[in-house]
């Protein structure tokens, strides 16, 4: 830890991760612990603004310089979105802790009604599939999205959009497209809550695993910082992310690949894990449900990544990386 009794806390600059390393700060403040000097580090996902992540090396772009900071030892502790970070985390680090899970679904947005102002709101899939039509533009660059909604619009537009959400939001309602895929956690932890026209159900899209938890990730062997970190943990939300991120090291994938994950609390003991398997293109779809006491989370990951591969899943993951390796060549050759 460095000295005068400060966490060096490191993030991204983007609107949501300062949101973020400042609600950690706080609840560390609150419990007790040192205050943090916030310390933005520019990540190569911040770089590439404008490149789709399945093109420049998936999310983990958001997450390596920070973790090299931290390796480093130039910062105490490092502040991320859970679902950006990688399955398997680089020797040396460890979870330390998490924050409560704001709400985990994918949310869609509507573009502003041109009478009111307001965001045009429906009530069901049905319904927004009825109000988006037949082959909207949607703007989203994630493959597990992306491989989910292909079933509900199958000849849909789907284009990458980067950028903070308010930079999203004017585009959408500029109307670039006809409609955004967003996390709603980032919407409602940024004030954004009523321009959610429809959560998406978890049978129309499982979420990405972890969506909705902030991480705090540390030196594993900071026992410091640990133990101050352990104070603002929470025990239900972590139980979720061991889940979660226990089918995707079951299923050998990373940031870029159609698999969602959702562990949900049916008690303060047991907790039901939701996975889905999909092909980029919709047609095709491996789900299965586990069920098991909160403090085996990860075995019980581990065991619904298992069945899932037994069921199929490795195949639809193996042509998911063919097709977008194909993609990605076909992307680096127009560029030369």
């Amino acid at each position: 830890m460095s000295a005068f009794q400060e966490f060096r806390l490191g993030t991204r600059g983007s609107q949501l991760a300062l949101w973020q390393a400042s609600e950690v700060a706080a609840r560390l403040a609150d419990a007790g612990g040192p205050r943090c000097r916030i310390v933005i580090i520019k990540t190569s996902g911040d770089r590439l603004a404008d490149a789709p992540l399945s093109e420049v090396g998936g999310k983990r772009l958001f997450v390596k310089e920070i973790e090299e900071a931290l390796l480093r030892n130039e910062i105490d502790l490092a502040v991320h979105s859970s679902k950006d970070m990688p399955a398997v985390l680089p020797d040396g680090l460890a979870i330390a802790g998490v924050l409560p899970r704001e709400d985990p679904l994918d949310a869609v947005v509507l573009p502003t009604a041109v009478v009111s102002g307001f965001s045009r709101t429906v009530t069901s899939v049905d319904e927004l599939v009825a109000e988006l039509g037949p082959s909207p533009s949607i703007g989203t660059g994630s493959v597990r999205r992306i491989a989910q909604l292909a079933r509900l619009f199958p000849r849909a537009r789907f284009t990458p959009i980067r950028g903070n959400l308010d930079t999203r939001l004017r585009k959408l309602d500029a109307v670039e497209y006809d409609g955004l895929v967003l996390a709603a956690a980032g919407l409602r932890r940024l004030g954004f809550a009523s321009r959610i026209s429809l959560a998406l159900p978890v049978s129309a899209c499982v979420p990405a695993p972890g969506q909705g938890i902030v991480a705090i990730e540390i030196r594993g062997d900071d026992d410091e910082v640990r133990n101050a970190v352990a104070r603002i943990d929470a025990a239900a939300a972590g139980a979720a992310l061991d889940a979660e991120r226990a089918v995707v090291v079951a299923l050998g994938g990373g940031c870029q690949t159609p698999i969602g994950a959702l562990a949900t609390p049916l008690d303060e003991a047991t907790i039901e894990l939701v996975a889905v398997v999909s092909a980029l293109d919709g047609r095709r779809a491996v789900r299965g449900t586990a069920r098991g006491p909160r403090r085996e989370a990860a075995k019980i990951g581990a065991r619904l990544g298992a069945q899932l591969l037994a069921d199929g899943a490795g195949e639809i993951l193996a042509e998911a990386g063919r097709q977008q390796s194909t993609l990605i060549g076909r992307q680096w050759a127009a560029d030369y």
